[in-house]
């Protein structure tokens, strides 16, 4: 029997324990069906059979474990990119620069820096240079964002308004709206006035970014979203052609929604396209340590941050035991201490004994040491993201961040290190468009606890650097046991899913430097070559 491709390559990293490394692989379909040395596989060629002379080496396919492409392109990511403005100033220059045509359009911007406002943030500077004009900006962590006085009159809010959650419209000493609105209900205030963006428009958007994505070796992203129209926005992508990497969607569950809701969330289990699939149900227990609407065991420095996003967080353990009993994956944003073990707790409290179902915690900023053996105990998945430690705080500890913690919680953040010591399986994804989505980037982040790109940085808790392997098996192997798909993903092995990243260099003999500057030369998704840079095909 002759194979669809077999690929020669100078090595293959398979990340299997059993055959650590490899000379060549056969695919047939959507799998692989031999690794081996070259004798081995030359028995696979037949007439038909493309065979890839490969001057690079194979690994497993990269895996971003955290990711929002469509809720990125039609909310989160809209408009002008503020994530390198320092100051007011620069934003009003930015957006200036970016503009709109005419005095009724909205202007919308993202990536917005907490950090750049000396006192509380109010929108009113908006005002001043804009007036009258509806503005909506994101701020970085995707849990907030600030509404122009106009904008809040659009949507009508006065600051009097309650939620089913935590969400809160900020106001000042006079109970007016500031602007600013933590949390989705609060956020969900505006989307009833905020113009849509056409279809097409979405879908190209959606498009270049998921493109973007392959180039840079993504083969598989979990998505921790799915609403609204993604499912139009998914058809209308895979009438064009098959996607260009494997999306995971996790649709989420609120303290909004009741049990009729969550029975809807069930039905969608494993529905989906050609490579793209519903699986599983995402959570928040918490908010962000720069809002304060984190859930941390004791007050932040401003004496906030000391409660669950869900009103009554015995709701959420409710509505998750009901997932788990349904052997349903979950995933649990947690970011505060105290919000990472009640995570923990109700994982523990409803999972079946011997289940293999993947539970996970994403993020989990600030934990304790005990809170760790915990998570070992319990079995549950951690999910991280290094570079929102490296881009976002700072070793002296004068970013927001850490201000708000105080220096003992601050040094205990991103334990990834920690983490991996405990035998805790460690998934990494970059959480665009939180933060940029390379994954080599990401990885080396994660080897130097500072942006790679930038040396003279000092580093935030080095002790807490993986090693080149412990970072790339969190974008393959641990990456794969997060979704449950161990059995497979995340190896180079026969009867697993075709599924490879092809770098011009060994990755894991490269310095973090060398890393980031490895050519992407090709990828396969499901046994589908995308794309070839310096291979010859016979």
């Amino acid at each position: 029997m002759s194979a669809d491709h077999v690929l020669f390559a100078n090595e293959i990293e398979t990340f299997d324990p059993k055959l650590p490394s490899a000379q060549a692989v056969a695919i047939t379909g959507d799998r692989i069906v031999a690794v081996g040395d070259r004798d081995h596989i030359e028995e696979w060629i037949g007439d038909a059979t493309q065979v890839h002379h490969i001057d690079g080496v194979i690994l497993p396919g990269l895996t971003d474990s955290h990711l929002h492409p469509v809720w990125g392109v039609t909310d989160l990511a809209r408009g002008t990119d503020l994530s390198h403005a320092q100051s007011p100033d620069d934003v009003v220059a930015l957006l200036r620069e970016a503009e709109s045509v005419g005095s009724e359009q909205w202007i919308f911007g993202w990536g917005l820096d907490p950090n750049i406002f000396a006192d509380d943030i109010d929108s009113h500077f908006l005002e001043e240079h804009f007036p009258d004009r509806p503005i909506y900006l994101r701020l970085f962590d995707a849990h907030s964002a600030l509404a122009s006085p106009a904008a809040l009159r659009c949507a009508g809010v006065t600051g009097q308004e309650k939620f089913a959650d935590k969400s809160r419209v900020v106001t000042n000493d006079q109970g007016e709206p500031t602007g600013l609105l933590l949390e989705l209900s609060a956020m969900g205030l505006m989307q009833a006035v905020l113009p849509e963006p056409t279809l097409e428009q979405v879908v190209a958007d959606v498009g270049k970014v998921l493109n973007d994505l392959a180039d840079q070796g993504v083969v598989t992203g979990h998505v921790m979203d799915f609403g609204g129209q993604s499912r139009q926005y998914m058809e209308a992508l895979e009438a064009q052609g098959p996607l260009p990497l494997n999306l995971r969607f996790s649709p989420m569950c609120t303290p909004a929604m009741g049990r009729d809701d969550w029975k809807e969330l069930v039905q969608l289990q494993r529905t989906g396209g050609m490579n793209w699939m519903i699986e599983g149900i995402k959570f928040f227990i918490d908010g962000t340590i720069d809002n304060g609407t984190a859930w941390l065991e004791s007050p932040d420095c401003y004496g906030e941050s000391t409660e669950s996003v869900w009103t009554d967080p015995a709701g959420y353990r409710e509505a998750l035991a009901y997932f788990i009993a349904k052997d349903i994956p979950t995933a649990t944003h947690a970011i505060g201490d105290a919000g990472v073990l009640y995570a923990l707790e109700s994982i523990a409290a409803a999972r079946k004994p011997g289940s293999q179902v993947p539970h996970r915690i994403e993020h989990l900023e600030t934990v304790p040491t005990e809170t760790l053996e915990r998570f070992a105990e319990v079995g549950a998945v951690a999910s991280m993201q290094p570079t929102h430690g490296t881009h976002f705080t700072l070793a002296d500890g004068s970013d927001n961040w850490s201000i708000r913690l105080g220096e003992e919680r601050a040094a205990r953040g991103w334990r990834c290190r920690d983490v991996r010591d405990r035998g805790i399986v460690l998934a990494l994804g970059s959480d665009w468009p939180v933060a940029p989505s390379d994954p080599l980037a990401v990885m080396a982040d994660a080897q130097l606890r500072r942006p790679v790109l930038e040396p003279d940085v000092t580093p935030v808790q080095p002790e807490q650097a993986l090693t080149v392997r412990e970072a790339y098996e969190g974008y393959t192997t641990h990456a794969a046991k997060a979704a449950g798909h161990e059995a497979q993903a995340g190896m180079v092995r026969a009867g697993m899913v075709a599924d490879l990243t092809i770098l011009e260099h060994n990755p894991l003999r490269l310095t973090p430097t060398e890393q980031v500057k490895n050519q992407v030369m090709m990828t396969f998704v499901h046994g589908r070559q995308r794309t070839t840079v310096r291979s010859t095909v016979s």
